[in-house]
């Protein structure tokens, strides 16, 4: 089993890539320039205290840096959409089980040297396509999971959606009723000469951070921004139960029964 600790890191390392990407990535770093704070209706997803036991260890590790959506009063066909959104990614991604797949057809992997339970490989097209629209058969990203014979054994997909989007333009989607859609608030990005402290038992910058004000993150040195890259959803369709498809737990592998 592996530590908590060695889990954070990994998930630790991935959203240093994505900060690359989102302040060189013109498209997605200049909508979020004009446009940093979460809109105001959905502002209820803030509170997190009664969210925590649908996570993982490393996803509650963010707490602090979650905006996480509600889930909704069921409504009648929503569990029939979502089961329809999961068969097709379940078909769409099955030639993926050979990750040189993925790699031929665009998605390259994120931090490829690190040691880290769960890897991304992302997909820039479809990265930019869902920004217009929602095609469960063009996931941003493939979700991979380690196991002590396999580095990269497919577990699921990654989804986005604008930081912008409404809470209703997310349930148009995939009802939330069913799942909840996240995004990353409240970030304080290091100066050049503190960036050792994104990490450790206790640090103050990043996602992990203690560091959740733009006026503790000025006196600090860094940059603020009150929201951080897309509204993102794990899909891990290979699941049974719709709980388990729709997971906050990257923690643990989602690989299905008998596999």
């Amino acid at each position: 089993m592996r530590s908590r600790r060695r889990i954070s890191v990994g998930y630790g390392f991935w959203f240093l890539a994505l900060i690359v990407v989102a302040l060189t990535s013109a498209p997605i770093g200049a909508r979020q320039q004009q446009q940093p704070n979460p809109p105001k209706d959905d502002m209820a997803g803030m509170d997190m205290s009664g969210d925590m036991k649908d996570m993982g260890p490393s996803m509650a590790a963010m707490a602090g840096h979650m905006y996480v959506t509600r889930l909704r009063p069921k409504q009648p066909g929503d569990e029939e959409k979502a089961r329809a959104v999961v068969a097709q990614v379940k078909a769409a991604i099955e030639r993926y089980r050979d990750y040189h797949k993925a790699l031929e057809d665009g998605y390259v992997i994120a931090n490829p040297n690190v040691d880290e339970p769960q890897f991304h490989f992302n997909n820039k097209v479809n990265l930019l396509e869902a920004e217009k629209h929602f095609d469960p058969t063009r996931p941003s990203s493939l979700l991979y999971f380690q196991t002590p014979t396999q580095r990269y054994k497919l577990e699921g997909v990654m989804y986005t959606v604008p930081p912008t989007a409404s809470e209703d333009e997310l349930n148009a989607r995939i009802p939330l009723s069913v799942v909840r859609w996240h995004k990353h608030v409240k970030f304080c990005a290091a100066p050049a000469d503190k960036v050792k402290e994104y990490l450790g038992k206790h640090p103050k910058f990043g996602m992990f951070g203690s560091i959740t004000t733009a006026e503790a993150c000025k006196a600090e040195g860094g940059t603020f921004y009150p929201v951080m890259f897309t509204w993102m959803i794990h899909v891990f369709p290979f699941e049974n139960d719709l709980k388990d498809v729709f997971s906050m737990n990257d923690d643990v592998p989602h690989f299905g029964s008998g596999q």
